[in-house]
């Protein structure tokens, strides 16, 4: 099926409730005793940087533990945020490649929040002194053979949050009415300027988007689950949000606004021929109530995401998996949450193999506890190039990510935490014609033309886990609808004492136009 409405954009999701912020200046005098009370409580949350100890570059993806089976993971720029209570608490720092660290509260502040992590010498030859380095196909062969014991997808409850980061960059923008009989000279040179002020519109607009949810996820199965918000989180410049079908419709708009409103007109275009009128009063061109969202969408988001973790037939890993695809080698050994892990080099062997990356995979169990992907060399995914004949061009070229696992008490391994990345190359041409729906038949005839980048970032954390009995996934009920709050700028109380992602320096700086 062909591409033709490209969803490329900052996601087209229903818009929500929008929370107003009253700030108030009291008057009164309050009791200093009342004042040290409560000062402790305003922000218990701190954030941390890990570096490396000697190149003081930032660690990302480091495990930090606040329990036996909680914690968070360092963002991307090596940060992270945890709750404490008091000065007493401990946490653990893991990641591979490094020494572990464990460490009070109050060591953190003494540190002024800035954690070095010291590199682990390489163990490859230490471990393997009087013994000959194991076979990086011999290892993929156990690894395969353990999956059954090590991972299990059925009847799980997770404690999540997940943080979505879509951005856009139009490198062309074309609107332009080349023809219209019966519209007067001067409204047309009108609807054209008006046509290249939304250019300009979307060329300075800040095309970036931010959405947090955090909640629950109950897993049936690898293709049935549950999820259950409790709270979420739209960060977005809501005058400048755009995408291919927004677009369109704006534009769309500004020409109807230049014909005579008390017609309606059919709306052609190279490609076909919508039989439905379209007037300027028409409901669809009115503005949405923007304050609800469909949870199916966030259901399929987030299942998809969690499939990129999973081992079963046909999946995404387990074809990273598939010898005859793939070819693989030990790079090193070392430690990684205290337990001995090969570092498995894998890339295409043959055509149908798009990516290339590391496996982390645990001595003991051969459980994969780590992998990091993207695509290899020149090799990309969905590509359709009609350009010259329907005037659409697509190509997915953009695949990343990294997928982390932690081992329960029961030894089974759960993700810990997913990231995937994707962008795609994107052309759309449309030649479109407004065609009055009269004796007269008067017509416009527009071009539209868009072509750019997108990028699209999901992130999924894993902060607690528990089994589920089948009656009670039955008994869940994912609601249909949920409100969210939308925010001009990040404001970091709204996730205080929560387990969750700390947010990149981007979103901590958006500041949208009020």
């Amino acid at each position: 099926m062909i591409p033709i409405s490209l969803s490329v954009t900052l996601i087209n999701l229903s818009r929500f409730i929008d929370i107003n912020h009253h700030h108030q200046k009291m008057r009164y005098n309050i009791p200093l005793l009342l004042l040290f009370i409560a000062l402790p409580v305003l922000s218990q949350n701190i954030t941390v940087k890990l570096i490396d100890k000697n190149t003081k570059k930032p660690i990302p993806y480091a495990n930090i533990k606040t329990g036996a089976y909680s914690g968070v993971i360092s963002n991307d720029e090596g940060f992270f945020s945890i709750y404490a209570e008091d000065d007493t608490k401990t946490i653990t720092i893991s990641c591979m490649g490094y020494e572990s660290k464990t460490l009070r509260v109050a060591d953190i502040k003494s540190l002024n929040y800035s954690i070095e992590l010291k590199e682990a010498i390489n163990q490859l030859s230490e471990v393997f002194i009087s013994t000959k380095a194991p076979n990086a196909d011999s290892i993929i062969a156990k690894v395969i053979s353990k999956l059954a014991d090590n991972y299990n997808y059925d009847l799980n409850a997770y404690s999540i949050f997940k943080r979505t980061t879509n951005h856009v960059d139009f490198k062309k923008l074309e609107f332009e009415i080349d023809k219209a009989s019966h519209v007067k000279k001067k409204e047309l040179e009108k609807a054209n300027f008006s046509l290249n002020a939304l250019v300009k519109q979307i060329k300075n607009s800040n095309m970036v988007q931010f959405s947090d949810f955090k909640g629950k996820l109950y897993s049936l199965n690898t293709d049935s689950i549950k999820i259950e918000v409790e709270k979420a989180t739209e960060l977005l410049d809501t005058k400048n949000d755009f995408s291919i079908e927004n677009i369109q419709e704006k534009s769309q708009k500004i020409i109807l606004s230049y014909l005579d409103t008390t017609k309606t007109y059919k709306l052609k275009t190279g490609l076909f021929k919508i039989e439905d009128s379209l007037a300027l009063n028409d409901e669809e061109f009115k503005d949405e109530n923007k304050n609800e969202h469909k949870l199916s969408y966030l259901n399929d988001d987030t299942k998809g995401l969690l499939k990129r973790s999973q081992f079963y037939e046909n999946s995404f890993l387990n074809k990273i998996l598939n010898t005859d695809w793939y070819d693989y080698t030990l790079e090193t050994i070392g430690y990684n949450n205290e337990e001995l892990t090969y570092i498995i080099n894998f890339t295409p062997r043959k055509g149908k193999a798009k990516y290339t990356g590391k496996l982390y995979i645990a001595d003991d169990t051969y459980a994969v506890t780590r992998i990091d992907y993207n695509y290899y060399k020149n090799r990309h995914g969905e590509k359709v190039n009609l350009k010259f004949i329907l005037g659409v061009k697509y190509i997915s070229n953009v695949s990343e990510g990294t997928v982390i696992f932690q081992k329960d008490s029961s030894s089974t391994y759960h993700p810990k935490y997913i990231k995937c990345t994707t962008g795609s190359y994107f052309y759309v041409s449309r030649p479109l014609k407004f065609i009055e729906n009269s004796k007269n038949r008067s017509k416009v005839s527009f071009d539209f033309k868009i072509e750019g980048d997108n990028r699209n970032k999901q992130e999924l954390l894993i902060t607690a886990h528990n089994k589920l009995t089948f009656l009670d996934f039955q008994a869940e009920r994912q609601k249909e609808k949920i409100p969210i709050t939308i925010l001009t700028k990040y404001e970091k109380s709204v996730w205080d004492s929560e387990a969750v992602l700390e947010p990149s320096l981007e979103m901590k700086a958006f500041e949208s136009e009020e």
